[in-house]
């Protein structure tokens, strides 16, 4: 179709659109609030696709987290044994780091609940025997101070870092660092520095369990082994418990992604050699972090289909309005056919109308979904994020429902007997 001849018939679908102008803004709502809601339940997908998936990518995609389980069956009390044994051990780690060449680095780490005090305040909190890379491989950051360092493992330091909330508790008005703390009945550490708020982590299933790291108390490694030894008691009033656990954790670090789920099934191989009683599990991030993202997909894709609803209900609103509109000017197209219009004149009059009414709606939609995501993530402090292609897809699907909606109108008005419309009253 030549320029002229399309700005001519655009021209007329504007102005058969202005002289129902009520008409044509509701119909235009319904692909407003359709092009909207898909737009908002796309940010609200995509944002807790995000938090999910970030969660286990902060545990590293080339990592293999190696955990102590307690065992389902207490063996001390079959055995007569006081004292029950489970986990990983030093051993253990020797073994993982001298046998396995796709291992770049293995980092142990052992937690324990123990009360801490400075003066008359009290915090029960964890205390957690790492080496130097804790920080990084977690996410943590300092907010004085420094973090335990190669020279404190050596040295078998006493030394701590605590969490942001038990180092307030502590230390509500005084400078923690330099302050010596007790941590359970005899040992004394010094603070050298404080950890940053953050946010407690979600448990993932039931692979990892939730952390809140801000009442944590980080010692070296070697001083925990050193200081508490491998058998931890617990005394309660009445009665006491005793464990003997080395390692609570270790985070195996391997050299490429391609070698991770084989690495850690050679892991769990070895463990089983000296783990009969299956105290310990193995945790491949890159496995988690592939469901969730398979998981979170299909959730998107759910809530897309759902608020995809709202513009299939605009296009029946469209077509509806667009056949009211066929049979109130029959008579004007009667009139332009018998003047020489062809039918794909008049059906090409009608998908512009039809495609106007989706366009502008669309672009309405868009600047409404954006701004009440924007709303939500403010005011109700939800969380919302709008991938770029989210507006597009919308706005394409909007034009895309009006040309579908639009056909069927546009040709019976093409394919209207020129006699019997111009007959029509």
């Amino acid at each position: 179709m030549p320029l002229e001849r399309f700005l001519h018939v655009l021209r007329l679908g504007l102005k058969s659109l202005g002289v129902h102008r009520l008409r044509s803004l509701l119909t235009v709502m319904g692909i407003v609030l359709g092009v909207a809601s898909v737009i908002v339940m796309l940010a609200v997908g995509e944002a807790a696709r995000f938090k999910a998936i970030q969660q286990i990518q902060d545990l590293g995609a080339t990592n293999i987290i190696v955990r102590s389980v307690k065992p389902i069956e207490d063996d001390k009390k079959n055995e007569g044994q006081w004292i029950l044994t489970y986990g990983l051990t030093i051993q253990d780690l020797e073994r993982i780091r001298s046998t396995i060449p796709t291992i770049t680095s293995v980092t142990p780490m052992r937690e324990f609940r123990k009360d801490v005090r400075y003066e008359d305040k009290k915090v029960q909190g964890r205390v957690v025997g790492v080496t130097p890379n804790y920080l990084g491989m977690n996410g943590l950051s300092m907010s004085q101070g420094r973090f335990i360092e190669e020279l404190d493992l050596e040295r078998y330091r006493n030394v701590a870092v605590m969490g942001a909330e038990a180092a307030e508790i502590l230390f509500p008005i005084e400078d923690p660092i330099g302050k010596s703390i007790h941590v359970g009945e005899i040992h004394d550490y010094t603070i050298i520095g404080v950890t940053e708020g953050r946010a407690p982590s979600a448990g993932i299933g039931s692979s990892l369990a939730a952390q809140d790291y801000n009442r944590d108390v980080y010692i070296p490694f070697s001083t925990d082994q050193v200081r508490f030894g491998k058998t931890l008691f617990t005394f309660r009033p009445g009665s006491f418990d005793a464990v003997t656990l080395e390692i609570s954790q270790l985070t195996v670090s391997v050299d490429k992604m391609d070698h991770v789920k084989k690495t850690a099934e050679i892991i769990q191989g070895v463990l089983d050699q000296y783990h009969t009683q299956k105290d310990t599990a193995i945790t491949v991030p890159l496995d988690l972090l592939e469901k969730a993202e398979q998981t979170q997909r299909i959730f998107t894709l759910v809530l897309g289909a759902i608020a995809s609803i709202s513009l299939v209900v605009g296009g029946i609103g469209i077509m509806n309005i667009m056949l009211a509109t066929v049979t109130e000017r029959t008579r004007e197209i009667g009139i332009r056919r018998a003047l020489g219009a062809r039918r794909r004149d008049i059906a090409i009059q009608f998908l512009i109308e039809t495609v106007l009414l989706s366009s502008v709606g669309g672009v309405v939609g868009v600047g409404l979904g954006v701004g009440l995501s924007y709303v939500i993530t403010h005011l109700f402090e939800f969380p919302t994020i709008i991938q770029p292609w989210s507006p597009l897809l919308a706005f394409a699907v909007s034009v895309a429902v009006g040309l579908i909606s639009g056909t069927y109108p546009a040709r019976r008005a093409a394919y209207m007997d020129p006699i019997e419309a111009l007959r029509h009253e």
